[in-house]
């Protein structure tokens, strides 16, 4: 993600839309440059869906940065991800063109990119949790009972108590609360 940022001067849009405003693609397709997947990448058809004829066909050749991991790969189909962003109101992926990290006013250590949550999606389709400020919060299963595995927007990797404080990942998520207590309660992996 911030390989993406450096060189278009905003984090990747969570999902990419046609010309006619047709979701296409999510944001892992965007980043297979930046995982050493470029020949994965030339092999997409941009302009078109992931699940169109073509597209579908690559679903099984997600790369294994995606899958869950281990043993944990059992819990999901080929080519499925817990992999998800949160967009919506005061999360990273606020704005649909990308979000520009100096817009990160939380900081970066304090602002949720990636959650390993969520139910399983094939990797290239468009669709994430959905984050409304005041509103429940999507449900979050994911391959693990204890923990959530997350990536931060300074590129360092947590693991969160799943007994976490709903407030606290609230903050993480969108900066719902005042920031500091969060990283006492994180584990580094």
């Amino acid at each position: 993600m911030l390989n993406y940022a450096d060189e278009h001067g905003r984090l990747p849009p969570a999902v990419v839309y046609g010309r006619d405003g047709k979701a296409l693609y999510s944001w892992r397709v965007l980043l297979l440059p930046y995982l050493e997947e470029q020949d994965l990448h030339r092999q997409f058809h941009l302009d078109e869906p992931w699940d169109s004829d073509h597209n579908s066909q690559l679903i099984d050749r997600m790369p294994a940065l995606y899958a869950p991991p281990g043993s944990k790969k059992k819990l999901v189909l080929p080519g499925y991800t817990f992999c998800h962003l949160f967009v919506g109101g005061g999360t990273a992926f606020e704005d649909p063109r990308g979000q520009l990290l100096k817009d990160l006013t939380r900081g970066t250590s304090n602002t949720l990119l990636i959650i390993e949550a969520g139910e399983p999606v094939p990797w290239t389709k468009p669709e994430e949790l959905v984050y409304v400020p005041g509103q429940p919060l999507a449900s979050l299963p994911g391959p693990f009972r204890d923990i959530f595995r997350l990536t931060l927007a300074d590129g360092s990797r947590r693991h969160l108590d799943r007994d976490t404080d709903e407030a606290e990942l609230r903050e993480l998520i969108a900066g719902e609360q005042a920031p500091g207590e969060v990283s006492q309660r994180i584990t580094v992996p």
